[in-house]
């Protein structure tokens, strides 16, 4: 446990770093489930709809830090490559 005072400090943003960091990742981790399970059950239209929600997340994401620019690019461009290929 840390003593000093900027020490608690840090860890007390940290903490709620970490928590803001997790919901992004899972909310992308979501989208990209209900994506893959449409494109599973043959509903590429509203796979479709969900795909401007995952590119904000992605965007998101990587804008923040979260996630690289370069993860964030390849998986925009896998998803949008298994809908054109499914359509």
């Amino acid at each position: 446990m840390p003593i000093i005072k900027s020490a608690k400090k840090s860890l007390r943003q940290s903490k709620r770093r970490k928590a803001r960091n997790i919901k992004k990742k899972d909310a992308v981790k979501d989208l990209v489930k209900k994506i893959k399970a449409l494109l599973v059950q043959k509903k590429n239209e509203e796979a479709k709809k969900l795909l401007p929600a995952i590119y904000k997340a992605l965007d998101k994401a990587a804008k923040t830090g979260v996630i690289k620019k370069s993860n964030a690019s390849r998986r925009k461009s896998r998803i949008t490559k298994s809908l054109s290929s499914k359509s």
